[in-house]
């Protein structure tokens, strides 16, 4: 445990492969007093794996104005507590900003607890420039607010990483492909777990390649602007990325098609190259 202690522990859990917690969240979870959940059920199957056994209050988005207070009591009484969300890092699209700025109005100490999340495994396996990009999270759920935003998303400069449910995710990609229908995509399936898989290509390219209705969990990373000038690689360049891609877990089918998006040259060409390798 670290040597300093807090009130509270804002604590990132796995998306999907249990092995990613850290030994850090682990230790606060086992030292404190309390924890925090979205779903108590879901969080009971986290604690259960690794043997935990601590109260869990549910805290989420419908009872986070009126649990807030109570839990600042708790915690000025000198309990501890960790605030995890179903799965990643709590505040990333999931509750907890409420309880944050009244931690800060009463002085009381808190930190946060590194792990995993769906934004950084999402930027590095599109291929895209992680220079610089942007996150947005979920759309909204009224149309002409969503579409509103997909405009703005799509005009960006730089790549911008969205979350989107399965019911949610061939509509997004139909309304993607209306508004810019050349515009490279990634979409990500199922993240850390045994079958994550990544998809190359234009909206409608995607869709083709899908399975109809989808399953799992999905996040959609957009090129941006800036993408739309083909780099100038050479054959060095490519040799190291496909090498990159490839160590970090992707296919060579898949490295090739990232690749291809970024040079411009055909991915018949380049797939006959690198799988002679």
């Amino acid at each position: 445990m670290d040597e300093r202690t807090y009130s509270l522990y804002i604590v990132s859990t796995p998306i999907g492969n249990m092995d990613d917690i850290s030994v850090r969240a682990l230790d606060a979870l086992r030292s404190c007093d309390f924890i925090l959940c979205e779903d108590t059920r879901q969080s009971l199957k986290l604690t259960n794996h690794f043997g935990i056994k601590k109260p869990l209050i549910s805290y989420h988005k419908f009872n986070e104005g009126l649990t807030a207070d109570g839990i600042i009591d708790r915690l000025l009484s000198g309990q501890r507590a960790c605030l995890i969300s179903d799965a990643g890092t709590p505040l990333i699209s999931d509750p907890g900003y409420t309880l944050v700025r009244k931690l800060i109005e009463h002085n009381i100490g808190f930190t946060v607890i590194p792990g995993a999340n769906a934004v950084l495994p999402s930027i590095i396996r599109s291929g895209f420039s992680t220079e610089h990009f942007l996150f947005y999270g979920f759309l909204d759920k009224q149309a002409s607010k969503r579409e509103r935003e997909l405009k703005k998303i799509l005009d960006s400069e730089y790549p911008v990483i969205l979350y989107a449910s399965p019911h949610e995710l061939r509509k997004l990609l139909e309304a993607i492909g209306r508004l810019s229908a050349g515009m490279r995509l990634c979409v990500n399936k199922e993240l850390t777990k045994l079958h994550e898989e990544s998809f190359y290509g234009t909206a409608s390219e995607i869709l083709s390649l899908l399975p109809d209705p989808p399953k799992g969990e999905y996040t959609v990373v957009t090129c941006g602007k800036e993408k739309e000038n083909r780099e100038e690689m050479s054959e060095g360049d490519m040799d190291e990325l496909f090498s990159s891609l490839t160590s970090s877990g992707m296919s060579g089918k898949e490295a090739v098609k990232v690749i291809s998006e970024r040079s411009g040259l055909p991915s018949k060409e380049l797939y006959a190259r690198y799988m002679k390798k």
